[in-house]
C-alpha cells in the first residue's frame, strides 16, 4: 500500500470522529423530589438566639458555603470594613465567616479563619475584615458562612461595619 492510501483512510477516521461524539456515562443521578437529599436545612430558630426573635440554623451533612447577604452601595473608602456574627455550633469540624467584594472589576475576599467556631460550642462572635485604601470604592459585598464539616451551626446578630484603618 501506498502513503496516499494511509492518509486518505486517516483522514476519513478522523472526520468520522469528528462527527460522532463519544456517548456520555451517567455516573450518579440526585433525585431533588426530596429536598433532605441536598443534605442542608436553613431554618429560623426561635428556641435559641441571642437577639431578636429568632437565629438561623444550619443543619449539614457535609462542607458548605452558605450566603447570608449580599449588600451594594457602601461608602467605606479609606476604613475598613468589618463583617461580625455570633455563632454557636454542635460540627464535627468549623466554621467561619468569609466575605466577597467587588472592587473596579475584580472580585477579592476575606476569610476569618485565624479564629474559627469549632466543635460543640456556645455563641461566639467570629469576624473577618476588609481594608479598602484611598480611592477604593466596593461595588459589592457577598457574606458567606463557610462550614468545614457536618453538624448544625446557629448564626444571629450579624452586622457590618466600618472602621478606620490602623
Amino acid at each position: 500500500m501506498n502513503m496516499t492510501w494511509f492518509v486518505v483512510v486517516g483522514a476519513v477516521a478522523v472526520t468520522l470522529l469528528v462527527q460522532c461524539p463519544a456517548q456520555a456515562q451517567e455516573l450518579k443521578k440526585i433525585s431533588l423530589d426530596d429536598v433532605s437529599a441536598l443534605g442542608l436545612s436553613v431554618q429560623a430558630d426561635a428556641g435559641i438566639k441571642t437577639e431578636g426573635s429568632a437565629s438561623i440554623r444550619i443543619t449539614t451533612a457535609w462542607p458548605t458555603t452558605v450566603c447570608l447577604g449580599e449588600v451594594s452601595g457602601l461608602d467605606v473608602e479609606n476604613a475598613q470594613l468589618v463583617f461580625k456574627a455570633k455563632v454557636k455550633t454542635d460540627l464535627e469540624g468549623d466554621a467561619f465567616l468569609e466575605m466577597w467584594v467587588q472592587v473596579g472589576g475584580g472580585n477579592y475576599f476575606s476569610k476569618g479563619m485565624n479564629d474559627p467556631a469549632k466543635g460543640k460550642s456556645d455563641w461566639k462572635t467570629i469576624q473577618t475584615q476588609f481594608q479598602f485604601q484611598k480611592g477604593q470604592k466596593p461595588d459589592n459585598v457577598t457574606l458567606n458562612i463557610v462550614i468545614n464539616g457536618k453538624g448544625s451551626l446557629w448564626i444571629d446578630d450579624i452586622v457590618l461595619s466600618k472602621e478606620p484603618l490602623k
